[in-house]
């Protein structure tokens, strides 16, 4: 997958294409971190077709491997995620409520509030 690398305020982020599956699984995870250390990017933005319908689902275990491997490496990471767009388990939706404490992780409804976010205060 191609990513596009934008400015944000003063923090570069990686963006994925909208619309084009790109983690088939927790391992590509490790494409996206090589991507923003390469560009100097302190945050990613991706979109729901970007991910597996499996990360949406907390029981399958990917979004905790890929969530922490990018904390890992002190990276952001905002989802944008419609409406309607998938279909989120119920603890994945606890976990929504617990990752609001941290400046890590977000899922937004549109573009313009996940680059809202990155560009507030985070790490």
């Amino acid at each position: 997958m191609e990513f596009k690398v934008i400015q944000v305020d003063s923090t570069t982020v990686v963006e994925g294409v909208p619309g084009e599956p790109f983690m088939a699984g927790a391992r590509d995870v490790a494409l996206l971190i090589e991507e923003c250390l390469s560009s100097s990017a302190g945050a990613a933005l991706l979109y729901a077709a970007n991910l597996s319908p499996q990360f949406f689902d907390l029981s399958s275990g990917q979004a905790g491997e890929i969530l922490q491997k990018l904390r890992n490496y002190h990276l952001r990471l905002a989802v944008v995620c419609p409406p309607g767009s998938v279909t989120l388990s119920r603890r994945f939706e606890e976990l929504m409520i617990e990752e609001r404490r941290e400046p890590y992780f977000g899922l937004f409804d549109a573009r313009d509030e996940a680059l809202a976010w990155i560009a507030s205060p985070g790490v």
